[in-house]
């Protein structure tokens, strides 16, 4: 694979992050987030993804993050043969916006070279419909291996997320038409992740959320996972204490193994499922901490905004400071 520069930088990414602000080198005992970023300036053409180059760089990422020599032995350190595989997506943005189908083939190739069975690995994100019409079903199909989604496996009543918060319930929460005192003031968890997959391949785009901030690790996977969360997703605030605890809730973040960010591209201002504001970023980054790698890609789409003068309209750190203090990662680069 030919590159423009280096094709793997190895890094404390917040020691790199300190330095170029100008900032002091943290002393021992600090808590530092390791992150590997792939790149490959051919990885994508006309904003359509090479397959091959985008495996390529999975398969480079895994190993070099793992220190691993093999891409099996690299996916077999992080997950067993005996493991139910969670890949889970960001499907609600489409295949262009969205985490991206190809991306998704380099980690399933990857999963079975280790030997993990095909049906034990399946691809998920909170709505069937998304997960269809971004191409994951017939990915699924093409490979062997199964799709499903939060709403459609249905919600653990065992396990759940409670806030004073008083949810709109709908079609699909799990008290949805129940009557009673509490209703509504619990988000249960799906049964995907409670009586079912045992480890969580996080996959998410560097795509601008309005409230949040971006729709990353923490977002993601919390708001997929759970139901009645139109109650949280209506304030910036609420997203930002709710999102952190419920991702730190044993049954779900204790089963998240690796984090991926799609970073092919860079899609920086609104909400959009079509490639306005996009800048090809050609990179995939890989890390264990989902507060760091957030907070990396904040950074990443305000400096797109600034080198494009586009007005900032989200800046949601709250969210990712909170998720430092429960100490999913961290959010302070300085």
């Amino acid at each position: 694979m030919r590159l423009n520069r280096q094709l793997l930088w190895l890094c404390a990414i917040i020691l790199l992050l300190a330095q170029a602000q100008g900032a002091e080198i943290p002393h021992a005992g600090v808590p530092r987030a390791r992150i590997v970023i792939v790149h490959d300036p051919a990885a994508m053409a006309a904003f359509n993804p090479s397959w091959e180059k985008v495996q390529a760089l999975v398969d480079q990422g895994i190993t070099n993050f793992t220190g691993r020599p093999t891409v099996a032995e690299a996916w077999r350190s992080l997950v067993s043969t005996q493991d139910t595989v969670g890949i889970k997506v960001f499907s609600s943005a489409g295949p262009n916006s969205g985490t991206r189908p190809a991306v998704v083939a380099g980690v399933v190739t990857g999963l079975l070279k280790a030997g993990v069975p095909p049906r034990q690995i399946l691809i998920w994100d909170r709505q069937w419909d998304d997960l269809n019409a971004a191409g994951f079903v017939k990915l699924a199909d093409r490979y062997g291996i199964r799709a499903n989604a939060s709403a459609k496996a249905g919600y653990d009543e065992t396990n759940a997320y409670e806030s004073p918060l008083l949810g709109q319930l709908v079609w699909g929460d799990l008290e949805f038409m129940r009557k009673g005192e509490g209703m509504g003031r619990k988000s249960f968890v799906t049964k995907l992740v409670t009586k079912e997959i045992t480890k969580i391949i996080n996959i998410t785009p560097l795509l601008n959320h309005n409230s949040a901030g971006v729709s990353g690790n923490l977002y993601g996977l919390a708001m997929g996972s759970v139901d009645n969360t139109l109650r949280f997703e209506s304030s910036a605030d609420r997203l930002a204490t709710a999102v952190p605890e419920i991702y730190a809730l044993p049954v779900l973040g204790d089963r998240v193994v690796l984090n991926i960010v799609d970073a092919l591209i860079c899609q920086y201002h609104g909400e959009h499922s079509r490639l306005h504001y996009s800048t090809a970023l050609n990179e995939l980054r890989f890390g264990t901490d989902p507060v760091a790698l957030d907070v990396l890609s904040l950074q990443e789409l305000n400096r797109q905004r600034e080198r494009l003068k586009v007005p900032i309209v989200t800046n949601s750190f709250k969210l990712y400071y909170n998720g430092a203090l429960l100490e999913l990662g961290v959010s302070d680069f300085n």
